[in-house]
């Protein structure tokens, strides 16, 4: 499965690291562990099961630092429910203490010109147009199945009398990346 939901331990605070470590709390590791508790801290204030993190992005390069929360749901995200877990995450983070410095939060629906990352976002397409990139070439069709394993595409070549529809199985391990294409007929 090349898009696995990965877990994190938690970063110890600065002043617990061993006596003598000149090891900074915000290198990569401690980076990808901020990253990963503010996952957690995320889906505790979901509001159901039917929504899901789909990636937490940290830019701590530039103050005031940046944190992007993308969530997703099995029958969509309003921006009142992206509205709601903004003010509990951040309530949590300022408990947790997690951020020591000024930060900007942003919670989000994936955008257009964000790739598809988890299985559970393909089921939640299915019938839809996606454009997927491997590294044999683009696919582009519209989504008839998704198992755990791979994706199914119906793509079509040809107009008229020359119209040809095959069904292209593409395993999730050979995926790059995937976007949903958005038709205005």
């Amino acid at each position: 499965m090349p898009f696995p939901l990965k877990s994190y331990t938690f970063a110890p605070k600065y002043d617990q690291l061993d006596e003598g470590t000149t090891k900074s709390p915000l290198c990569f590791s401690g980076f990808m562990e901020i990253t990963g508790r503010i996952q957690e801290l995320a889906e505790k204030h979901l509001k159901n099961d039917s929504q899901f993190i789909v990636e937490v992005i940290a830019s701590l390069k530039k103050k005031p630092n940046k944190l992007i929360v993308i969530i997703d749901g099995d029958h969509g995200v309003t921006i009142d429910d992206c509205a709601d877990l903004s003010r509990a995450l951040s309530a949590a983070l300022d408990e947790a203490n997690l951020m020591p410095d000024p930060y900007h939060l942003e919670v989000s629906t994936p955008g257009l010109d964000h790739p598809l990352k988890l299985i559970r976002q393909y089921y939640k397409n299915k019938g839809r147009q996606l454009k997927v990139k491997t590294a044999s070439g683009i696919h582009q069709g519209k989504l008839v199945e998704v198992t755990d394993k791979a994706i199914t595409l119906e793509e079509v070549n040809g107009t008229g009398k020359k119209k040809e529809v095959k069904e292209v199985v593409i395993p999730f391990s050979e995926i790059d990346k995937t976007f949903v294409m958005v038709s205005f007929k």
